[in-house]
């Protein structure tokens, strides 16, 4: 019970993670210790799956798709969407440097316990990170591209959107912007029940979510140091999105304004600056915290 209880918390932390701008739910499934089952859940939605569902045995449909950690998880997701990102949409709105500071502490801690789990440090394995850290930062510092409704694009779209979403270090709707598909698909296309744009997107998100499912657990049992690498190095990238002193560089998209870059400054020396190291060392302690039950529970 304690541990789909943890499992529970984790969920909320993952759906707390898809209202910060540039931090995806993988990357908090990747620092608490899920990611790996989380692919394999997913993974596991086959032509098995149908076959128990359909031929009436439950208890293996509820075994082979880890039924009872997925509910654990996604509940917590929902339930975290619908009430604690509605606080963090407000201390974001009147305390962004706090804020992004404590999830700065929190994500520089998941780093450390992160590259600990990397049983053998090569050239292969520096290479990796070097590379995923790269593509974050690349990423972040990318310009929008122009919009398209092209069939095969919006497919591409629904792709990638859905690969962000499980892949640490990726915001799918940052991604979205970077592909210049923000406002067709998440805003007019949503709005208008446009099934011409929102049929290739739902068939590329499909697409994408099973078969990177299946890449990524393949490449986790195959490459396992280096595929650890790749992800930490995204998620190293993605503290230049974190950074608490910035300046956000916005675009409206209707009636909405979407961030699509951000203008980076150091820090000035003052109050602020002390309470945010505070919040720093919050965010690092929280996950120190939650390393340590995990630790007790596995021992129990």
């Amino acid at each position: 019970m304690k541990n789909y209880i943890l499992l529970f918390l984790k969920g909320l932390a993952m759906g707390s993670a898809n209202v910060i701008p540039g931090v995806s739910g993988g990357t908090i499934a990747f620092i608490t210790g899920i990611f790996e089952r989380l692919i394999n859940a997913i993974k596991s939605f086959n032509l098995q799956a149908a076959k128990l569902l359909f031929s009436g045995k439950w208890k293996e449909f509820a075994s082979h798709i880890d039924l009872y950690f997925l509910a654990a998880v996604l509940s917590g997701v929902f339930i975290s969407i619908l009430s604690i990102a509605k606080l963090f949409k407000f201390l974001f709105a009147a305390y962004p440097v706090y804020i992004w500071s404590f999830f700065l502490g929190l994500i520089v801690a998941s780093i450390i316990f992160v590259a600990k789990t990397i049983t053998k440090w090569d050239y292969k394995v520096t290479l990796s990170l070097i590379i995923g850290t790269g593509i974050a930062i690349f990423i972040a510092l990318t310009t929008p591209a122009s919009e398209s409704n092209n069939f095969i694009y919006l497919i591409i779209c629904g792709v990638v959107a859905a690969c962000s979403m499980i892949l640490p270090g990726l915001s799918g709707s940052f991604v979205l912007i970077l592909l210049g598909n923000y406002q067709l698909v998440m805003i007019d296309a949503v709005t208008d029940l446009n099934i011409g744009i929102l049929l290739p997107v739902v068939i590329g998100a499909a697409i994408g979510l099973l078969g990177f499912s299946y890449i990524l657990s393949w490449v986790f049992k195959k490459f396992h140091n280096q595929t650890i690498a790749l992800l930490t190095g995204f998620i190293l990238g993605s503290t230049t999105i974190i950074y608490p002193w910035k300046e956000e560089i916005t675009q409206s998209f209707g009636d909405k304004l979407k961030t699509i870059g951000y203008n980076w400054h150091l820090p000035q020396i003052n109050t602020e600056f002390f309470i945010a190291l505070i919040f720093i060392l919050l965010g690092a302690g929280l996950l120190f915290g939650i390393e340590l039950i995990a630790a007790k529970m596995k021992k129990n």
